[in-house]
């Protein structure tokens, strides 16, 4: 049963205006799969339930099923259910509570630690991790495994959040997961039941029209457009009550000032200490 399914039944059409907010005509194709993706929401409150057993390594087989490139498989993931431990990575991930909170913590990796292993075990030399095309491959293979783990869980009633915060202090983050040179945490994601109390419910996003292009890159989105989806994102600000404030100031604020990194400015100084020369 996917996230989704755990509320009232809601229409395919419905879902998709949800996730716009804008008037959906009933899609000619439809089936679980794209109702649990269209249905996602960023959870954020958990019950204290415990996962049941195996839920763990069939996310993973899940992650595992994901594409990579030449199937080279440069990610690894730690899970974390120590509280002790999740309190201190919460500390490191901006203080997001929910880390502490969910039940199960997953840590994915860039790893290009078990190429170079394999290298030193057969006496071969290997260049290429010290590229940065390969570290690319590593952060793109993650972020896919990661995804289909995502929507696994969600196909099973389950609920999350990435935390990208787990770049704020890349190397006290490997300190703590005991990580070697060359594995780096690209970000974390939180697992657990979604807490129904919290009404956590599904975030506008940006109109397709300021999003696929065909044929060519177009110019820039109409300014009417990006003004038209500041006013449907306030509209769920308000109703998940969250401070208000418009997309197009947030990402001025994220991206127009160094602050907005927050710390992250950093990050190709963090990967040379990690092990990833990126040449």
């Amino acid at each position: 049963m996917s996230f989704a399914e755990t509320d009232a039944i809601v229409s395919p059409e419905e879902l998709l205006r949800q996730r716009y907010r804008m008037e959906w005509e009933t899609p000619v194709q439809w089936n679980p799969v794209l109702e649990t993706l269209i249905g996602h929401r960023s959870v954020r409150h958990f019950l204290p339930k415990a996962l049941p057993e195996g839920t763990l390594e069939l996310l993973v087989a899940a992650a595992q099923s994901a594409s990579t490139s030449s199937n080279m498989q440069l990610w690894s993931v730690v899970a974390v259910e120590d509280p002790e431990r999740k309190a201190r990575l919460a500390e490191l991930g901006a203080g997001q509570k929910h880390i502490g909170e969910a039940p199960l913590f997953l840590a994915w990796l860039a790893d290009l630690r078990r190429l170079r292993a394999l290298g030193e075990a057969r006496d071969a030399e290997m260049v290429g991790p010290d590229y940065l095309e390969m570290g690319m491959v590593a952060m793109i293979d993650a972020a896919l495994a990661a995804q289909n783990a995502f929507v696994a869980m969600e196909s099973l009633g389950l609920g999350g959040v990435y935390i990208g915060a787990m770049r704020n202090h890349p190397e006290q983050v490997a300190e703590e997961l005991g990580l070697p040179d060359n594995v780096f945490c690209v970000f974390g994601l939180c697992v657990g039941y979604p807490d129904p109390a919290a009404g956590e419910a599904i975030k506008p996003r940006l109109p397709l029209s300021a999003i696929l292009h065909r044929e060519q890159y177009a110019d820039t989105p109409d300014p009417a457009d990006i003004a038209a989806y500041d006013t449907r994102l306030r509209e769920f600000q308000n109703e998940q009550r969250m401070n208000g404030i418009d997309w197009s100031a947030q990402m001025i604020n994220r991206a127009g000032h160094l602050k907005g990194l927050m710390g992250r400015e950093r990050m190709r100084e963090a990967l040379a200490n990690l092990g990833f020369p990126l040449k």
